[in-house]
């Protein structure tokens, strides 16, 4: 597929496409996993998922507590029925989500500068890194409640069987983080890993974290240590607990991914074992000059914004 050079920007009245890559270039955002999508992450490979039953939990959990509250105070029952509607179908797929299996995740090898792909049919595909897709797109739309905005993160992969069929030629990846500044940041997560090293990208914290509440309770301890404990109770209290529902959102998480599926052919772990220093392979020319370019244009933007 023909995408714009990664740093192109197209807006129009009520959407914004941010290119990313090839190449990848920086974004100037600081790596973040909004939605967990970090798997697994060691010296040779990064394992990104795209499977969050916790943020599902946590986009759903809002709505019951609600619903609960209009029906308490105004104790009408079309609020209820019309609040079970709602809610009910897509907790309904939640826990129907709960007895599926895990998709797959995808592999980036940083060694190499190679990604592994597999497919549902067990098919798998090894693209080189420099040749990933990735795009950040934000739609608006206005209406008499106001503003809304949404957004995805898109990052595409080439079938490189030159011969393979037209329904078979591309996979991608789509991740609901919100479009703009957050894909950017959630797009680092694997840029960084990639082209900078794995202590330049988060660690998989939702499964590190463990299911029950005591794990969750420790979880704000460190970051009361950090952050302060009046915003970590505020935001990780009351806002995580009661109206996220973030431990159950965690336990689910870590319930299903614990531990997260494996790319198991023996190809595959053969590929994903660690090569000698001298073997690893090296970034193109094109895409040293871009991050060149980039990191000066970075640079040049902090430098004016120091001055003003």
């Amino acid at each position: 597929m023909s995408t714009p050079p990664a740093g192109t920007t197209k807006k129009r009245l009520f959407s914004r496409n941010d290119y990313l890559a090839p190449l990848p270039i920086p974004t100037g955002r600081k790596p973040s996993d909004v939605l967990n999508t970090i798997w697994r992450k060691n010296d040779v490979f990064l394992d990104i998922g795209n499977y969050s039953i916790g943020s599902a939990v946590m986009v759903i959990w809002p709505m019951v507590m609600l619903f609960t509250l209009m029906y308490y105070i105004t104790s009408n029952p079309i609020i209820l029925r019309g609040g079970l509607i709602i809610v009910g179908i897509p907790i309904f797929y939640v826990i129907l989500g709960l007895f599926r299996e895990v998709p797959l995740p995808v592999r980036f090898n940083r060694q190499r500068r190679e990604v592994c792909v597999q497919q549902a049919d067990g098919e798998y595909w090894i693209v080189p890194w420099e040749s990933v897709t990735a795009a950040a797109t934000q739609h608006s739309s206005v209406s008499q409640g106001g503003r809304a905005t949404m957004g995805m993160l898109f990052i595409g992969f080439e079938n490189p069987d030159p011969h393979a069929k037209e329904d078979n030629k591309h996979y991608s990846l789509g991740f609901g983080c919100g479009g703009g500044t957050t894909a950017m940041a959630l797009w680092e997560c694997m840029r960084s890993y990639m082209e900078i090293g794995p202590d330049a990208a988060p660690e998989a914290v939702a499964l590190n974290l463990g299911g029950t509440l005591r794990d969750y309770i420790d979880y704000m301890r460190d970051k009361g240590k950090t952050r302060g404990w009046l915003l970590t109770i505020l935001w990780e209290g009351v806002f995580g607990v009661f109206i996220f529902n973030a431990p159950l959102a965690g336990y689910l998480q870590w319930k299903k991914l614990n531990p997260p599926p494996s790319l198991d052919y023996p190809a595959i772990i053969e590929w994903s074992k660690p090569l000698p220093p001298e073997q690893w392979a090296k970034r193109s020319p094109e895409l040293e000059a871009a991050i060149a370019q980039r990191e000066a244009e970075l640079l040049a933007q902090t430098q004016h914004m120091d001055q003003t």
